[in-house]
């Protein structure tokens, strides 16, 4: 059995997709922190079957939730002080994106203009739908595999 030790200060995502920790850990920048990280694949879970986990320590005021909501907002939160939980963090889908998808229509500014930000804002909550702001492009779940 695997045992990695409790953090003192920081956050635990938990129910993570399995095999989605690496690119999480990409998107959400961890790399540039100075910080412990522990990623966590394949774990066992009665939930999933199989999950992820990643393990920071560090302030959570530096996670984007927001990225975090976007890639899968059915992930736990869980937020660590003196080595207990003291909160749990409930992701909600952002109104807006920024710089996290490209518009992936040739004829978008965003193809032209190259210092614009990619901006896609939520259109259908339901659907989990997701357009650009500036040529209104669909964003699909394909493209969503980050």
């Amino acid at each position: 059995m695997l045992n990695v030790g409790k953090i003192e200060e920081g956050f635990v995502l938990d129910h993570i997709k399995a095999g989605k920790s690496l690119s999480l850990y990409e998107h959400l920048q961890l790399d540039k922190l100075d910080c412990t990280v522990a990623i966590i694949k394949n774990a066992k879970s009665n939930k999933l079957g199989k999950k992820d986990i990643l393990k920071v320590e560090c302030d959570i005021d530096m996670l984007d939730l927001d990225v975090l909501a976007f890639i899968d907002h059915n992930i736990t939160v869980n937020v660590i002080k003196n080595g207990e939980i003291v909160a749990k963090k409930d992701l909600v889908l952002p109104k807006q994106i920024k710089n996290v998808i490209k518009c992936r229509n040739p004829r978008c500014i965003t193809s032209i203009e190259q210092e614009l930000p990619h901006i896609f804002v939520l259109t259908d909550e339901k659907k989990e739908l997701y357009r650009c702001k500036y040529c209104e492009e669909k964003y699909t779940e394909t493209a969503k595999s980050l």
